[in-house]
């Protein structure tokens, strides 16, 4: 990271590399540690390709010496990383016990962490509900209850690491979770419609109350950050959102333009408008109508202005194509087509190893003005961006070793973040890439 380019950026800027839990520690039934809804799903047979799971992942949780010297190697200043729930406090709740283990494992990391002058960025919740609170109320889709629990994990977790924090991220991609947890059931814990995929779910609305509970969540947590421990702290607070750029299939339909924002509005505004606005999308309003659950004063009053900076996952864009007729019941996208190339055949950007992503600088930098623009130019934070590398799986060592296509990714992608910065007044000020470490997906995305 060191070798690239900063004249366009701040000197204070933030660079690093980020990781996730379950993809990376293993050490599933070590030391106290319940199991997680991912725990289970990957046990589902089918769920996963090939069979895989997070039981051993890097083996990160017996390795953090080994990654803290990759980091340093790396000339990372700073460390996004996420807590495992159900490491802390196995069962979940508000009344189970905490698991001292725990706590002492992540305590002993973020020391060393810091020790190695490299400065540790925490996410509280990166998919991996506790187990035992999907079977015990139905985890995210019970808004009351998973909201106190999440609360109450919050405080605990603030408490134990004090000031050695300063950068705190309540959620990791919400999308993410109510999406592809609650709709296609492609994530856990596996709800969808389909019932070729699962016995549960409700695609058409069980999304919406999802991600209702989320931005809740995220709210109150914040206020206990906030009123508890800002002052003693003085750290920061945020929600990290995924989204890509959108670009119309033909430029010239205003019904492809106009759709480019609704696509945007449905993945990010979702929850980025009650944040900085108080309210839903129009766009989600108009075509969810009831099954978009309704704000009261009391969560509306946690979630509004509940972000102290913008976290912000990006990888690629699509072309956007909207569809002429009613919506369907499941729709999550706001009624239109995501292609990868546009009305003369022209690719939205390269092929990768991973179907979804094909990169687009620019793309970048446009919706990191989009965001700026939309939401009063907030401080952002790039918590991931990275990319996977066609036919990678199969290379050999000196083939991975020739990372060319990597390194011009991330030359391009950070190049655009400095026009954004220095050209369109975008306030972006970290940027962690995606990921330090392999974590046995189908597609690489390591370094």
């Amino acid at each position: 990271m060191g070798s690239v380019e900063q004249s366009t950026l701040p000197p204070d800027f933030i660079w690093g590399f980020a990781t996730a839990a379950y993809q990376i520690e293993g050490a599933v039934n070590e030391d106290g540690r319940g199991p997680s809804i991912w725990d289970t799903f990957c046990r589902i047979p089918g769920k996963i390709a090939g069979g895989g799971s997070g039981d051993v992942a890097c083996d990160s949780y017996h390795r953090t010496h080994e990654d803290i010297a990759l980091l340093k190697e790396c000339g990372a200043g700073a460390y996004r990383l996420s807590l495992s729930w159900s490491r802390i406090i196995p069962l979940g709740g508000r009344n189970d016990p905490v698991n001292k283990k725990g706590l002492q494992f992540y305590t002993k990391f973020v020391d060393d962490l810091i020790a190695a002058g490299i400065t540790p960025m925490i996410t509280l919740f990166h998919w991996d509900l506790p187990d035992e609170l999907d079977k015990r109320y139905g985890g995210m889709l019970n808004k009351e209850e998973f909201v106190a629990d999440f609360a109450n994990y919050a405080r605990i977790v603030f408490d134990a690491f004090g000031s050695k924090i300063k950068h705190w991220i309540t959620f990791n991609e919400p999308w993410c979770s109510s999406v592809l947890g609650y709709n296609t059931g492609s994530f856990a814990p596996g709800h969808t419609s389909d019932r070729t995929k699962s016995s549960v779910g409700d695609g058409s609305t069980e999304p919406w109350i999802v991600g209702h509970s989320l931005l809740v969540a995220h709210g109150a947590a914040v206020k206990i950050y906030r009123d508890e421990f800002k002052a003693r702290d003085g750290g920061e607070i945020g929600i990290t959102l995924n989204g890509d750029w959108a670009e119309p299939w033909d430029p010239e339909n205003p019904a492809d333009v106009e759709a480019c924002d609704r696509k945007i509005e449905f993945a990010i505004s979702w929850f980025a408008d009650p944040i900085y606005h108080g309210k839903y999308p129009d766009s989600m309003i108009k075509q969810l109508g009831s099954r978009l659950p309704s704000w009261n004063a009391e969560d509306i009053a946690l979630v509004h202005g509940s972000n102290d900076f913008y976290g912000m996952n990006h990888y690629c864009a699509n072309f956007i194509r909207a569809k002429t007729g009613e919506p369907e019941l499941d729709d999550i996208a706001g009624n239109l087509e995501l292609l990868l190339e546009d009305k003369n055949g022209v690719s939205v950007g390269p092929i990768t190893q991973s179907p979804w992503l094909r990169p687009s600088a620019i793309g970048f930098r446009k919706l990191l003005k989009w965001l700026s623009e939309r939401y009063g130019y907030p401080k952002i934070y790039v918590t991931e961006n990275g990319t996977s590398v066609l036919g990678e799986n199969d290379m050999q060592l000196d083939e991975l070793l020739n990372d060319e296509f990597r390194v011009q990714y991330f030359r391009d992608y950070i190049s655009a973040m400095a026009d954004a910065f220095t050209l369109d007044g975008v306030n972006v000020r970290a940027y962690m890439a995606w990921s330090l470490m392999e974590y046995a997906y189908t597609s690489f995305f390591t370094l």
